[in-house]
């Protein structure tokens, strides 16, 4: 029996919190473990702390010293989780959710489904 592998999708969001913008994402990453997961968050966390004003690096540290733990037993638990700072009017969101990692199909010596010849290609202007 194969057994689909788990994970955890992470990304970066920004959102300018002055014009009622809708949020970007910046970054996605693809983490197979809570501790990877967590550790991509604090990494960027620490990274970016330097620049951020008083407020928004107090934010960040005190997720890294006090809801660090707390995300990662959450995300043991299989839940969803999210750390924001806002710097300068624009809050940044990282977001990680528990997933389940989809193998892809290996395309030499299998035969695809009929479907994947349907697939015309857009002709070059």
């Amino acid at each position: 029996m194969n057994v689909l592998p788990r994970g955890y999708w992470c990304e970066c969001w920004t959102q300018n919190l002055d014009r009622d913008q809708r949020p970007a994402l910046h970054a996605s990453f693809d983490a197979y473990s809570a501790a990877q997961a967590d550790r991509w968050i604090a990494v960027a966390l620490r990274t970016i702390s330097p620049a951020l004003d008083t407020a928004a690096s107090e934010q960040a540290w005190q997720w890294l010293y006090e809801g660090r733990i707390e995300t990662r037993r959450a995300l043991v638990r299989a839940e969803s989780c999210s750390v924001a700072v806002d710097q300068a009017g624009t809050r940044i969101t990282w977001t990680v959710r528990p997933v389940i990692f989809l193998p892809l199909v290996h395309r030499q010596n299998v035969e695809l489904p009929a479907c994947a010849y349907e697939f015309k290609p857009r002709a070059s202007d």
